[in-house]
């Protein structure tokens, strides 16, 4: 479900415990995030989309335009 998300930490050659610390969460928790084990709280996903410059929509598969939002 949240595969947009490991394919933009794989573009950037970063690894799940990377964002992880990012997110002050487990390796385990961010792991179960990317395979749709977990849903992925809204704090989290706003400080996904922030630090990969992008919008929500964009990571949840509403849009395939990963441009931030202009209302930002």
């Amino acid at each position: 479900m949240y595969k947009r998300i490991r394919e933009l930490r794989e573009d950037r050659d970063l690894y799940q415990k990377d964002l992880a610390n990012y997110l002050h969460c487990s390796q385990v928790a961010y792991s179960r995030y990317e395979l749709g084990m977990r849903d992925i709280p809204t704090e989290v996903l706003i400080a996904l989309a922030k630090f990969y410059n992008t919008s929500t929509d964009y990571l949840l598969g509403l849009t395939n335009d990963p441009s931030p939002s202009k209302n930002d």
